[in-house]
């Protein structure tokens, strides 16, 4: 479905679109599918893709194909975090990257609905079991004290200055510059996006530049425990965007409504048997190009938080807007 779907009614050329098209069913894929909070990276050395994903201490699995089949590797960090917090032996939402010849993951240390959390980092040349060294703390932290909760960190490099986007409801999302080798916060954090409506439900973000456009994405609603108790409809996770020519802020949705004042464009949401898609980030792919990547519920499956799985598709941007 084209994504220009606003926050109130279609424009009638996209309602058209969507009534004949629907969203995209998730590409395929074999082995060890069953994640939650999705990252994608491959290795240098040989191509093969890595995918990090939240929980037992940052779970990964390979690939010679973003396709699979995905052969489960084990813990990132088998002892957890150096972060003194609760969580520390749990860890959440990993961020990949490759700096300085080094391949990153970002993860986060908290407790389900607590502000008591911290962004850390991993490091390691290979990406291979065993070779991960934790650097605790990148200085991205929170408290009741403060207006965000640090989880969900994701890097960008923008024309050599590195950014960290965070955040999860409280006010939502953020951006804090990062030191020249992307380990530490260097200048204070502002916001970047936030919804004003019900429980400010907004996180996950992933920025991503096509064009002359930086992409903010990012999930709203209510992400887990469909098991126990399904939110009304519509009210479950799906996968948003805004954009802006700056990396650091003035994003907008397809309608102009600005990210800090409960813009979105929805990309992906429910449908068929596809159910809360979000934990979503985005990969150059050398042979599918731009692809949009997530978890998801099939409800042929189960609606348990381990029944998530990992989805992808190809993301078409001819209309200046992400389309799947």
């Amino acid at each position: 479905m084209p994504a220009i779907i606003s926050r109130g009614f279609l424009k009638p050329v996209a309602l058209f679109a969507a009534l004949v098209r629907g969203y995209a069913n998730p590409g395929s894929c074999s082995g060890a599918c069953n994640v939650h909070d999705p990252t994608l990276i491959q290795r240098s050395s040989d191509n093969l893709y890595f995918r990090f994903s939240t929980g037992n201490e940052i779970s990964y699995a390979s690939s010679s194909s973003i396709k699979g089949p995905w052969t489960a590797i084990g813990s990132m960090l088998p002892d957890g975090s150096s972060i003194d917090l609760p969580g520390n032996t749990d860890l959440w939402a990993p961020d990949a990257h490759i700096v300085d010849d080094l391949y990153y993951v970002y993860y986060s240390v908290s407790a389900f609905g607590s502000q008591d959390s911290a962004i850390g980092l991993a490091t390691s040349e290979t990406m291979e079991s065993g070779s991960w060294t934790d650097h605790g703390s990148t200085g991205i932290v929170s408290s009741s004290s403060k207006s965000y909760n640090a989880i969900d960190g994701n890097l960008i490099d923008v024309d050599g200055t590195y950014y960290m986007n965070f955040g999860s409801f409280w006010h939502d999302i953020y951006q804090v510059p990062m030191n020249s080798a992307a380990t530490k916060t260097s200048s204070s954090s502002y916001n970047l996006a936030y919804n004003a409506t019900g429980t400010h439900s907004e996180e996950g973000s992933y920025m991503y530049k096509y064009g002359s456009y930086y992409y903010l994405f990012f999930s709203s609603g209510i992400c887990c425990g469909y098991d126990t108790s399904r939110p009304a409809t519509g009210e479950e996770y799906k996968i948003k965007v805004c954009r802006s020519t700056s990396a650091t802020g003035a994003f907008v949705d397809a309608d102009g409504t600005a990210c800090t004042n409960s813009g979105g464009t929805t990309v992906l949401a429910s449908h068929s048997t596809v159910y809360g898609p979000g934990g979503q980030g985005v990969y150059d792919d050398p042979s599918l190009g731009p692809v949009l990547y997530y978890h998801y519920v099939d409800t042929t499956v189960g609606y348990a938080d381990g029944d998530k799985l990992f989805g992808w598709n190809a993301i078409d941007f001819s209309s200046g807007w992400p389309v799947v």
